[in-house]
């Protein structure tokens, strides 16, 4: 499977550690593509996007994958203080787009479940 992960990288890198600890686990399911936001297309089955730190090139990639219905699963972490756009919390539908608020100790288990359940589908 292709994965295609996507945070941010203008808005600013002080999650950089997380993303890492995120594009490891998701390495056991397949290949991490690791594209810059001047990627003109995207390709894969499956969308990872850990929104915590605003982006808007984060956000373009994710209208692109909606346009296209790709599967997305997009990451929070409601400890940093910071308000997920309404934009982000509203497009989720349970089924193409999926939300998850997670902690940093449980990003592992959080990514297993959606994947799993992906697999099963």
């Amino acid at each position: 499977m292709k994965v295609y992960f996507c945070g941010s990288i203008r808005g600013g890198r002080d999650d950089v550690h997380v993303y890492r600890r995120i594009v490891q686990k998701l390495q056991s399911y397949g290949s991490v593509l690791t594209e810059h936001v001047s990627c003109s297309e995207l390709t894969d089955r499956v969308i990872v996007a850990e929104v915590t730190q605003p982006s808007l090139g984060v956000g373009y990639e994710l209208g692109r994958a909606v346009d296209m219905k790709k599967k997305i699963l997009c990451l929070f972490r409601p400890s940093s203080g910071r308000r997920l756009s309404a934009m982000i919390r509203g497009a989720e539908d349970g089924e193409m787009f999926t939300l998850k608020d997670y902690t940093e100790e449980e990003v592992e288990k959080v990514l297993e479940e959606f994947f799993n359940n992906l697999n099963r589908t």
